[in-house]
């Protein structure tokens, strides 16, 4: 699914969210989907568990069809795990997109590159527009 358009606040970014503005369920599909076209993997999720020391329940709760709420350190531990050094990763439909595009092109060497991953202003920026887009009167959130 595309980004729903959701416009964040001034300076934001939108946020990719269902009809009824939750994201866990593209955070599911984004999961499942690096998961299995990893350029290192497919990782099993007792794989993927220890590579991002995120449980295996937690991992198993967040693929399934409505995703589970997790949170922000989850999603950065899940991101520098799997050596994706851009946090919006798995909330932004466009940066999905591009990394996975660097993946495909850079394969495992994209990974080692991936230390120098962005830093956490910009996951908070990201973080800034989605909840501004779902505070009450925001044109986005009716």
């Amino acid at each position: 699914m595309a980004s729903s358009g959701n416009g964040g606040a001034q300076g934001f970014p939108p946020c990719d969210a269902d009809e009824h503005g939750s994201v866990m369920p593209e955070i599911a599909r984004r999961l499942r989907h690096i998961r299995r076209h990893h350029p290192e993997g497919p990782f099993t999720l007792v794989e993927l568990a220890r590579l991002t020391s995120v449980s295996k329940r937690t991992l198993a709760a967040a693929e399934s069809a409505e995703g589970t709420n997790l949170t922000i350190e989850t999603l950065v531990k899940l991101t520098r795990g799997l050596g994706i050094r851009r946090w919006a990763y798995f909330l932004d439909e466009q940066v999905f997109q591009q990394v996975n595009a660097e993946l495909r092109d850079g394969g495992p060497a994209a990974r080692r590159a991936a230390h120098a991953a962005e830093p956490l202003g910009t996951l908070a920026t990201l973080l800034g527009g989605i909840l501004a887009t779902t505070r009450p009167g925001h044109p986005s959130s009716t």
